[in-house]
């Protein structure tokens, strides 16, 4: 009852700005035969989309696509609170008309109600985060910090025991401390299939330290630290030493990013930095777009058969692109993260191919070429139809397909 009542109020409070957004809807139809006004609500409440929609969208507009072709001005506003970035806000609002929402959402609003209004919108990408034109391999970032914020940037990097000119990766592993801090009173037990714990990195991260990295465990919120013995292995989420600021100059500036597709990779991402996705669910949505990108996929489980499925068996059983923790109970598969030894090994194959010493064996173009003619044939569109992949850009991880020859059966 009570928030029913807080609802009204804020209705109430509002409905002046909605009364006086009427004449700015009909002045927007009177002014468009010589100026276009185009309206876009940036997904700010979640980084993934707030980074790589937003990028998209400028990559997009460079390309000619979604670019009205008479004089036109796109003006913005944070859909969503709280943001989930500051500095990121700070960063698009350098490049971006983006205006107050107070006074833009209630325009957005009336206009939808009177005729012609989808000309007025931006509207989303080709497909939201998908990069399905390859612009991010085309295009340089679009992003840049100002000398002040990278010397800001470098000094925090020294607090934090690494050395100028050090090379560091950044690691993400999902679980759901940040939706349920920062998301209240909303079940996301749906997307509990794509936690993993993070422990499974420590042998990844022991690795790359032998070979002169930092690692640094990144999150806003994490249900458990990352301890370890060694200090080039800094658990940034949970020293204190975290900030909006420093998310986003780490995702930046790393060497690469180790990932299992979640918000805070989009970071490295919209500034051209190398991915490396582990425990990558659902199959269907693997980022293919970019060279930069290596990846490996869950272990999907069959509780009927008893063993795990194969690639294609993956898609048949209909759990390919499932995108709800429910569509696997139903079909009872069983999703089993990566072992620590199949996380390390990608993130070797990472590390070498970034540093041109990758030597591949005789039969890994082979594997390739068997793995991706399975893929295309089946995750080339989502269950609305749009696109889901351009033209194949990425990797799969190699030893995980040389250790795994029936998976491809």
């Amino acid at each position: 009852m009570i928030r029913k009542i807080k609802r009204f109020l804020r209705i109430l409070l509002k409905s002046p700005l909605y009364v006086a957004a009427l004449p700015s809807v009909l002045a927007l139809r009177i002014v468009r035969p010589w100026l276009l006004v185009r309206f876009g609500g940036m997904e700010s409440a979640r980084i993934g989309h707030f980074g790589g929609n937003t990028e998209l969208y400028l990559c997009e507009y460079e390309a000619g696509i979604n670019h009205p072709e008479q004089r036109h001005i796109d003006l913005f506003y944070y859909d969503s609170w709280p943001i989930c970035n500051i500095q990121l806000a700070k960063m698009w609002k350098r490049i971006l008309h983006i205006w107050p929402a107070w006074f833009i959402a209630p325009i957005v609003r009336i206009n939808r109600l009177v005729p012609g209004s989808a000309i007025h919108e931006v509207g989303t990408n080709t497909n939201a985060d998908r990069d399905v034109h390859n612009l991010f391999d085309k295009t340089p970032p679009h992003l840049a910090f100002t000398e002040k914020e990278d010397v800001k940037g470098q000094a925090n990097l020294r607090l934090m025991g690494i050395p100028l000119g050090a090379q560091f990766v950044c690691l993400i592993a999902r679980d759901s401390a940040y939706l349920k801090s920062h998301q209240t009173g909303s079940d996301h037990s749906g997307h509990s299939y794509r936690d993993i714990d993070v422990k499974n990195f420590m042998l990844a991260a022991e690795e790359l330290v032998s070979r002169g990295y930092y690692v640094l465990r990144m999150g806003y919120k994490v249900n458990e630290p990352f301890n370890s013995h060694n200090y080039m292995v800094i658990d940034y989420a949970s020293n204190g030493m975290r900030s909006d600021f420093m998310d986003i100059y780490l995702g930046a500036k790393c060497a690469f990013c180790i990932s299992c597709g979640t918000g805070f990779d989009a970071v490295p991402q919209i500034f051209r930095r190398p991915v490396a996705y582990v425990n990558m669910v659902p199959v269907a949505y693997f980022f293919t777009f970019s060279n930069r990108v290596l990846g490996i996929f869950k272990h999907h489980f069959s509780i009927k058969s008893d063993q795990n499925l194969s690639l294609s068996e993956i898609f048949v059983s209909g759990v390919g692109s499932s995108l709800m923790t429910s569509d696997y109970e139903s079909k009872d598969v069983l999703l089993i993260e990566n072992t620590p030894e199949e996380i390390r090994d990608l993130v070797i194959e990472m590390h070498e191919r970034t540093n041109g010493a990758w030597h591949s064996h005789d039969d890994d173009e082979l594997l390739q070429q068997k793995f991706w003619e399975i893929f295309s044939a089946e995750a080339l569109n989502n269950h609305e139809g749009r696109p889901l992949h351009g033209v194949i850009q990425s990797r799969f991880g190699a030893s995980f397909l040389r250790n795994n020859l029936w998976w491809l059966e």
